[in-house]
């Protein structure tokens, strides 16, 4: 077996990976091969000619059988990066997806001072990365995360503890608003359940290994939007923002949502990384 090389093993894989429909199938062959060998991408070719011993290759072996039945990476290696952070993950939440960065970059284009000490409720917080990169971002703000739940609540606290912001983040358990009841916020901010019942079937196998609870938002995919977009009126401070994100085909729905309330001023959507209104966002009138 010792003619199993690094690099013998990433080609090998590659191709099972791209076989098996995997789009990026070099990259999850690297990652999970780094994560059995405790090292780096890079290290991967600074040693390509390296062998490797037998339980090196029998943990990778049991990895590729995982991903090929259709866990996601993320979960094999337990942790994921957002915001050029680490995070912990596992089948407790939804994968941190580069496209929910767009809520990030919505949130601090409106509230421009990042050293004031704003108040941030961040609901259906999952894993909590969008709390976590709030508050590190934003030096003096006081975050307050929301999940119903409790192996998520538990993982958001690791990760505020994991990136420096513990002191700063409430992680709540409850159902959306409920734990934030009485209290007013200066940014309201979600990436709630937004799939559509009868859409959840077609997902890709790994996403559907991701929790439903986390995903499916009724039939329509509005459920828990609506809720939000209600339960926002008496939450969010006069002057305050609502950011949420949503499908890609959902943006003109959520503008209708928040604009009904009459309590905001008129809605915007913002694009993601492949130019779908992925957010949308609201001011509350003063």
């Amino acid at each position: 077996m010792t003619d199993w090389t690094t690099l013998k093993v990433l080609d090998w894989t590659t191709r099972r990976f791209a076989d098996a429909g995997i789009v990026a199938a070099r990259l999850e062959a690297q990652v999970l091969l780094a994560h059995v060998l405790s090292c780096t991408r890079v290290q991967l070719y600074t040693g390509f000619d390296r062998p490797l011993v037998a339980n090196e290759l029998a943990g990778y072996r049991e990895l590729i059988r995982r991903r090929l039945a259709g866990e996601p990476v993320a979960y094999l290696v337990g942790e994921q990066e957002f915001w050029s952070l680490p995070f912990w993950v596992d089948a407790a939440v939804l994968v941190p997806r580069r496209d929910t960065e767009t809520v990030i970059e919505e949130v601090l284009e409106r509230v421009g001072d990042r050293a004031a000490a704003w108040t941030v409720a961040d609901v259906c917080t999952g894993s909590g990365c969008i709390a976590v990169t709030l508050a590190r971002e934003l030096a003096a703000a006081r975050v307050i995360a929301t999940d119903v739940s409790a192996p998520a609540v538990a993982l958001a606290r690791r990760n505020a503890e994991r990136n420096g912001v513990g002191e700063r983040v409430d992680v709540r358990e409850g159902d959306l608003l409920a734990p934030l009841a009485g209290g007013r916020v200066d940014v309201l901010v979600s990436n709630p359940p937004y799939v559509a019942t009868a859409v959840m079937s077609t997902l890709a196998q790994e996403v559907q290994r991701e929790p439903r609870l986390a995903l499916d938002g009724g039939a329509d995919g509005l459920d828990v939007l609506r809720r939000l977009a209600a339960g926002a009126v008496d939450l969010v401070a006069p002057g305050g923002h609502v950011v949420l994100e949503h499908g890609f085909d959902q943006a003109a729905a959520v503008r209708a949502l928040l604009d009904a309330t009459g309590a905001f001023e008129p809605a915007s959507s913002r694009a993601d990384l492949g130019g779908h209104a992925r957010v949308t966002a609201a001011r509350r009138k003063a």
